[in-house]
C-alpha cells in the first residue's frame, strides 16, 4: 500500500483504465460478483472472473485451522492469476473481534466491550493483530469494523457497536480502521447507515426468501428493520462515523440491510450515491451484505437493477452467482444499467485491489502462520479484555479479592470459552463449550489464588460454612444478528434463582456479567458486594481474573447506559425518564 488515502498514482490509474478497456463485460461483472466459498469452485470463480470470495460466519475448511485456510484461499487466488488479464480475486471474511472463525486465533472482546476501554492505541494494535492473523490465512478483506450507533439495546448485534454514542464510534473506529489498512487488510466500514436506529417491531419478512436470517420462531424485532427518523437525526447521530471514516482513508463501505424510512437501504440512490459518493467524496467501493439486493423485490432482476443503480459497486450474492451474472448481463444489454455505471463500479474495485498492492503481492503472508495464537498476540487480547471491564458496585472494599481466602465460584459461563466469545466466534451463532483454545475465568481465578476454588455450576456447594468469598459468573446464552432480538433483557430467572443462593454461602459476593449488551440487573444487584460488567471477552478470560485479584485497577467507563427497567428502552425513552439510567453513559467505579 502507498499511503493511508484511496488517491492513486497516476501511474496505477493508468494501469487500471488500461484493464477496463481490455476488459469484456463478462469480466466486468465477474468482478462486482462476490460469492461464498461452498457454493463455487477455485476453478469456477476463474471461468466467471470471480472479484472475491468470502467465508460467512462458520465458513471454515476442513481441518479448521489457519494452515488450512491459507491453503483454502490461496487456490481462489492461484486460479484467478491464471485468468487472461491476471487481476486478482480478494477474499474476505468477519474478522470482527479477530479472526474469529479460525481454530486457534486470538479472539478478542466485542466492540462493545472495546467501548469500554476509550483506548485508541489499544485499537489500532487490536486490528494489527487481527491483520496478521487474517494475512496468514491469505485474507485481506475484514467486513469491520461496524460504526453501528445502537439506540436500542433489545437489538441482537448491539455488541458490535462500540458505543450508543456517535462521538466515541467515531474515536475508536478510525484507529480500528488504519490499524488493518496499515497491514494491508482492506477494512470493511458497515452497515451503511442507522443499521443501529431502527424501530422495534419494524423487520420485515419476505415470502420469496428462505433459509438464512428467517428460520422457524424467527425471532427478528429490530434487526434489519426501519429507521423511522429524519434526515436531520440520521446525521447528527448515525452519518458521522461514515464521513470521518472516509476523511481518514476508508476503502470499501458495506451497505445495511436495514430500511429509511420505508425503503430499503440497498435501494437508496440519494444516500449512497449522493451523500456517501458525491457529498462524502468516496472513491472506494460499496459492497452488499448478504443476499440483501435480494430483499428488495420479489422480482430478482428489479433488485439487481435497483441496486445496482444505486450505487452498489460488489454485490455478496452469496450463492447463486450465475443468476446474478446473467441478470446483470441482461440488464446491460437492455439499456436498464449502463456500461458508465459498471466501468464505474468495475473502476472502484481495481482501484483498491491495486491500493492493496494485490497486483504485484497477490498473497498473503504464510510465514505469519505460527504467529496465529500466539502468546505475543493473547497479551494484547489479555490486556484489551482488563481495560474493558466496568466495576459497577463495589461495598465494603469488596474488591480486589485477597488471595489466600478459599472462593466459591459458579455459573455455567465461569468456565466456558464459547460463553466468553459469544457469538460470531468459530460459527455464525457462536455457541457454549470448549469451542477453541483459550483461558476460562475459572483458570484465571485459580491461576490467582493461593487457596482452595471450588466451582460448581449451579452453585450446590456441601459446606455448611459461609466461604469467605464466592464469584457468581451470569449473563446471556450466545447469538449473532437478529436472531439475539430479544423483548426482555431481565436478568434470567435461573440466575437470580443463582445469585440469591450464592449469597447465602458467602461472606463476601462478587457478581461477574457476560453479556453482549446491559440487561436489567436492578434485581440482583443489592444481593451483590461487588459487581462487574465484562461483556463479551473473548479466549483470554484471564485478563478478567488479572482486575479482580487487583493487579490492574478497573478503568472501563461505561459506553452504553444501564436502565432500570424495561420501560427505559429504548435510549430514547431512558433520556427522557426524570429518573435517570442506573448506571449512566461514563459511568465506572
Amino acid at each position: 500500500m502507498q499511503s493511508s488515502t484511496i488517491t492513486s498514482a497516476p501511474s496505477s490509474e493508468a494501469r487500471i483504465e488500461a484493464l477496463i478497456q481490455q476488459m469484456t463485460l463478462a469480466e466486468k461483472i465477474g468482478q462486482m460478483t462476490q460469492v461464498e466459498k461452498n457454493s463455487i469452485t477455485p476453478e469456477e470463480s476463474a471461468e466467471y472472473f470471480i472479484g472475491s470470495i468470502l467465508s460467512g460466519g462458520g465458513g471454515n475448511p476442513t481441518p479448521n485451522n489457519a494452515a488450512s485456510w491459507a491453503a483454502m484461499v490461496r487456490a481462489y487466488q492461484e486460479t484467478a492469476l491464471t485468468t487472461r488479464l491476471r487481476i486478482p480475486t480478494i477474499y474476505g471474511s468477519d474478522g470482527v473481534h479477530g479472526h474469529n472463525n479460525v481454530h486457534g486465533a486470538v479472539i478478542f472482546p466485542h466492540n462493545i466491550g472495546l467501548g469500554a476501554t476509550r483506548d485508541t492505541d489499544l485499537m489500532r494494535r487490536i486490528a494489527a493483530v487481527t491483520a496478521r492473523e487474517l494475512l496468514a490465512t491469505n485474507v485481506h478483506f475484514d467486513f469491520a469494523p461496524a460504526v453501528t450507533v445502537p439506540q436500542d439495546i433489545r437489538w441482537g448485534r448491539t455488541y458490535e457497536g462500540f458505543s450508543e454514542n456517535t462521538a466515541l464510534v467515531t474515536e475508536l473506529a478510525i484507529p480500528f480502521m488504519l490499524g488493518l489498512q496499515e497491514n494491508n487488510v482492506l477494512a470493511s466500514i458497515k452497515h451503511f447507515v442507522a443499521d443501529g436506529g431502527t424501530t422495534w417491531g419494524s423487520t420485515s419478512t419476505y415470502e420469496w426468501l428462505t433459509g438464512n436470517w428467517q428460520t422457524p420462531g424467527d425471532t427478528h424485532k429490530i434487526d434489519q428493520g426501519d429507521a423511522q427518523i429524519d434526515e436531520s437525526v440520521l446525521r447528527s447521530i448515525h452519518l458521522p462515523p461514515y464521513k470521518a471514516a472516509i476523511d481518514a482513508g476508508a476503502q470499501n463501505i458495506m451497505v445495511s440491510f436495514s430500511s429509511w424510512q420505508g425503503v430499503k437501504m440497498h435501494a437508496q440512490r440519494y444516500l449512497i450515491t449522493d451523500v456517501l459518493k458525491g457529498e462524502f467524496g468516496f472513491q472506494g467501493f460499496v459492497i452488499s451484505d448478504w443476499m440483501a439486493v435480494s430483499q428488495i423485490s420479489q422480482n430478482y432482476a428489479t433488485g439487481v437493477i435497483t441496486s445496482i443503480n444505486a450505487g452498489l459497486d460488489m454485490v455478496m450474492v452469496p450463492y447463486a452467482y450465475k443468476d446474478f451474472i446473467n441478470t446483470l448481463t441482461e440488464a446491460v444489454q437492455a439499456g436498464e444499467v449502463s456500461i458508465e455505471r459498471i466501468d464505474d463500479a468495475v473502476r472502484r474495485i481495481l482501484r483498491v485491489k491495486a491500493w492493496l498492492g494485490l497486483f504485484d503481492q497477490p498473497f498473503g503472508r504464510e510465514d505469519l502462520i505460527p504467529s496465529v495464537g500466539s502468546a505475543e498476540h493473547r497479551a494484547v487480547a489479555r490486556e484489551a479484555v482488563r481495560k474493558s471491564l466496568v466495576l459497577l458496585k463495589n461495598e465494603g472494599a469488596a474488591l480486589p479479592i485477597p488471595r489466600h481466602l478459599p472462593i466459591l465460584v459458579a455459573g455455567q459461563a465461569a468456565d466456558n470459552i464459547g460463553l466468553q466469545c459469544g457469538g460470531w466466534s468459530i460459527t455464525w451463532q457462536g455457541e457454549p463449550g470448549s469451542t477453541t483454545p483459550g483461558t476460562s475465568l475459572l483458570e484465571g481465578i485459580r491461576d490467582n489464588v493461593d487457596a482452595a476454588v471450588d466451582h460448581n455450576t449451579d452453585g450446590q456447594f456441601s459446606s455448611s460454612e459461609k466461604a469467605a468469598y464466592g464469584i457468581v459468573v451470569i449473563g446471556e446464552t450466545p447469538y449473532a444478528e437478529g436472531l439475539g432480538d430479544k423483548a426482555d433483557l431481565s436478568v434470567s430467572a435461573e440466575d437470580v434463582a443463582l445469585v440469591q443462593r450464592m449469597r447465602a454461602l458467602c461472606e463476601k459476593l462478587v457478581v461477574v456479567l457476560i453479556s453482549g449488551r446491559p440487561l436489567i440487573i436492578t434485581e440482583v444487584l443489592p444481593l451483590a458486594d461487588a459487581f462487574v460488567a465484562a461483556w463479551l471477552p473473548g479466549t483470554e478470560g484471564q485478563g478478567v481474573a488479572d482486575v479482580l485479584f487487583g493487579d490492574y485497577p478497573f478503568t472501563g467507563k461505561l459506553a452504553f447506559s444501564f436502565p432500570r427497567s424495561m420501560d427505559q428502552v429504548p435510549l430514547d425513552a431512558l433520556n427522557q425518564d426524570a429518573n435517570g439510567a442506573l448506571f449512566p453513559f461514563g459511568f465506572g467505579l
